[in-house]
Order: C-alpha cells, then sequence, then structure tokens
C-alpha cells in the first residue's frame, strides 16, 4: 500500500506505475482513491466545526440558564441535538468512505525500482549472473521422478489415493537428504547472524491481507473451512504478521530472522511434464530468511539476501543463476524482486527455486509496522528470501549430482546431516 501523500501530491507517478506494471485496468481506481480521500478530508473538517461549535454552545446553554434566558437557552440545545445528529451523520459516512479508500489504496500497486526492466511477464526477466559452470553429462539424465524410484524414494499412487494429485511420499535416503538440507540452509543462515523461528502455519484474514494482495490470496491459499484462519503459502506470513500493529525501537532494527515452515498453495492451472513430479505442488517444506529494517538499510540487505541463496547452492555444487524480474511480473507489494535458478542438466536450461523481495514499506503500512525515530516512528522495510525449497532444489540435486550407474553423490557440507553417507545407490 502506498502513502496516500504522494498520491495526493503526485497521482500522475502512481498512474505511470500503473502503466509500467501493464494493470492499465487499475488506472480509474486513481481519480476514485483521489475523490475519496477528498470527501472524506471534507467531512473530517465538517466534523471537527461541529465539534468545536457543539462544545461554545455547551457553555453558552449553561450561561443562558443561570440567567434565566429559558426561551433562549431551549433554541441553542436544539442546535446542540440538530448538530449531534449531524455528527453521528458525519462519523458514519467517514466510516464507510474510509473503508472504501482503504480497499482501493490497497489495490494500488508498490512503486517499483528504477534498476526493474519493464516487461509484461516472466519471459521477459532478465538474466544478471551465473555462478558456477553448467555441465551436461555424457549420458542421459532421467526425469527426475524416474531417478527416484531408482532410488526406491518415492510413492506417488498412494499419494494420489490418500491426497489427490500434487502430492508425495518421500522415502528413505532422500527424505533424509530433504531434512538435511533444510538442516544444513538453517545451520547456514543462524552463521550468518540470522535467528531461528518456527513459527505458526496458520494465519488469520487480517494478517493474509497485511503481506499480499487480493489476487494473490485467491489463487495461492487455503482456507479453513468455518474459521478465520488460512494455512501459509511461506512462512513470511506469519514471521511478517507477527509485528503487525508494533512499534520497534531503533535499535532492535534490523530484525533477521530465519525460519522453517511446511507451505500449502493451490498452485492451479495445468502444468508441463518438467512441472509435475514434485516440482509445482500442494505442500512442501522450505526455510526462509525475513529481514525488518529501516528504509535507507532495505537495499543493501536486499542484495545480501539473494547472495546467501547463491552461497548455499554453489556450496553444494549445484550451478545457478540470478534473474531480475521484469515489472509485470512483480506481485503488487513487491518494490523490487530476483529469481535464483539452477541448472537442470536434463532440461538444459535453469529453473527457479527461490525468489528475493523488497517490498519496502507496503507490507509495514497495511500491518502497521513501525519503529521509533527522533521525530516520532516511521514505517519500517520488509523483506523477504527463499533460503531452500527442497522439492525444487532435489530436483536439480538429483540433476546435478548423478552418475552414470544412477547413484547420487552427497556433497561434503551435507554428509554431517546425512551420517557420512558419501552417496545414494539405486534398489538392485
Amino acid at each position: 500500500m502506498i502513502d496516500i501523500a504522494i498520491l495526493r501530491a503526485d497521482p500522475d507517478r502512481v498512474r505511470e506505475n500503473i502503466r509500467k506494471k501493464f494493470q492499465d485496468q487499475k488506472l480509474p481506481l486513481v481519480d476514485e482513491a483521489l475523490a475519496l480521500d477528498e470527501k472524506r478530508r471534507a467531512l473530517q473538517t465538517e466534523g471537527d466545526a461541529l465539534r468545536a461549535s457543539r462544545n461554545a454552545l455547551s457553555k453558552q446553554i449553561g450561561l443562558l440558564m443561570r440567567e434565566k434566558k429559558t426561551e433562549e437557552a431551549e433554541r441553542v440545545k436544539a442546535q446542540v441535538n440538530a448538530d449531534a445528529a449531524r455528527l453521528a451523520a458525519i462519523e458514519t459516512e467517514t466510516g464507510e468512505v474510509s473503508e472504501r479508500l482503504k480497499a482501493i489504496m490497497m489495490r494500488l500497486p508498490n512503486f517499483i525500482s528504477a534498476d526493474t526492466p519493464i516487461g509484461r511477464n516472466d519471459t521477459e526477466n532478465v538474466e544478471r549472473e551465473r555462478f558456477l559452470e553448467p555441465k551436461v553429462p555424457d549420458f542421459e539424465i532421467p526425469y527426475h521422478v524416474d531417478i527416484l524410484e531408482r532410488l526406491g524414494a518415492i510413492d506417488l499412487d498412494s499419494a494420489r489415493r490418500t491426497s489427490g494429485q500434487g502430492f508425495y511420499y518421500l522415502i528413505g535416503d532422500v527424505a533424509r537428504l530433504h531434512s538435511a538440507v533444510l538442516a544444513y540452509a538453517r545451520d547456514f543462515m543462524i552463521g550468518k547472524g540470522f535467528t531461528y523461528v518456527i513459527p505458526p502455519f496458520m494465519i488469520r484474514s487480517d494478517v493474509v491481507s497485511g503481506v499480499m494482495s487480493f489476487e494473490e490470496m485467491e489463487g495461492m491459499m487455503y482456507k479453513i473451512e468455518g474459521e478465520d484462519l488460512y494455512l501459509i503459502g511461506t512462512s513470511e506470513h506469519s514471521m511478517i504478521g507477527r509485528f503487525m500493529n508494533t512499534t520497534l525501537a531503533e535499535g532492535q532494527l534490523p530484525l533477521t530472522l530465519t525460519s522453517y515452515s511446511p507451505c500449502f498453495r493451490k498452485e492451479k492451472g495445468a502444468h508441463g511434464l518438467e512441472e509435475r513430479g514434485i516440482y509445482r505442488i500442494h505442500q512442501f517444506e522450505k526455510q526462509e530468511m525475513i529481514v525488518i529494517c529501516k528504509p535507507e538499510e532495505s537495499e543493501a540487505w536486499y542484495d545480501k539476501m539473494w547472495h546467501y541463496t547463491v552461497e548455499l547452492f554453489v556450496s553444494m555444487g549445484i550451478p545457478v543463476r540470478t534473474l531480475e524480474c521484469c515489472s509485470g511480473d512483480l506481485a503488487d507489494l513487491k518494490y523490487r524482486s530476483v529469481d535464483v535458478e539452477a541448472w537442470s542438466p536434463r532440461q538444459k536450461k535453469y529453473f527457479e527455486v527461490g525468489s528475493c523481495s523488497n517490498l519496502t514499506d507496503a507490507q509495514a503500512r497495511r500491518l502497521g509496522i513501525r519503529y521509533k525515530t527522533e521525530k516520532g516512528s516511521a514505517f519500517a522495510h520488509t523483506l523477504n528470501n527463499t533460503v531452500v525449497a527442497p522439492p525444487r532444489m532435489l530436483i536439480a540435486f538429483l540433476e546435478n549430482h548423478l552418475n552414470a550407474d544412477g547413484s547420487v553423490d552427497i556433497p561434503e557440507v551435507l554428509r554431517p546431516y546425512m551420517g557420512g553417507t558419501e552417496k545414494l545407490v539405486p534398489r538392485s
């Protein structure tokens, strides 16, 4: 949610930002918001005048009564009652106008960074850097589900019977590898000075609307029937929500947190072969990083955070690249975002394994997250980034560490979390 003071002062800047995100259907919202804001302020002015008049007239009534001017006092009383009725109507109307204005302001996209490339969708994202040399072995890399089945590590059929499409059972050493990667990522981030947190896995609707747009909520979130609770799509949701309606001491910032959670997503739509299996699923686990900081620090933290993810993948011997997300690929609350993509030797291309985003004060305004300053308080900036999400990371891991005989090498950094195991071997 943007600052309404900016909308008043420079509505053309807001319109231009909407155009850059190719959301021209939202352009009428600017004029509607301005009209509602003007009406709200006019109602506020009228209400303030009536309150001042009521106070003055109330004093006048007492004076008239003491002077035995009963008839004049009754006329003033009638005026006070009329003003009270109008004031009650103003307060009701102000509440209605304010709610409509808030709903519109929450639909206007956050301002994007000057460094964000302009483009309609993810096909126009811009590659920035590559890390480690991508390689294609001289033997054929099987589909990741086939690799997992040869390792005796996955059961999709049983999961379809128990839960439907988009779920799986992970078994044996690969299930252990899944947990090992999460444990390694946790310790990796603790080593960077982040505090480890396990948050709630369900949140209320006021938190959901605070951390994402209505369109995202509809496309992602599972609602608990009969309750004001949603399953989280990422731990960022409950981690940021933890600080709603809070004013932090300036010395507390930056807050650097790393969190584990299962994640639940609808993942609507049809998907190709490479996105089946364990690539695009309804339930997965993830290690996340969250930063809440002062505005002048958020760009530096943005660069640090995506570099941490790159460093983690490189330490496991997985080639990655970074893509700067274009304007049309940014969710409404995002100021800037970079995707980290891992190399797939099978597909001979990169695919997304994580995303780092700077949301500036968009979430903080919605949730009321402030910090104390010398002049009072200001809205904090919030950032989030995927450290690692094993389902997609496992695909990259298996493909990049697969040997011709079907075995999979375990990088040295993960062996302490695997009981010293150096290699996964196919079933005989």
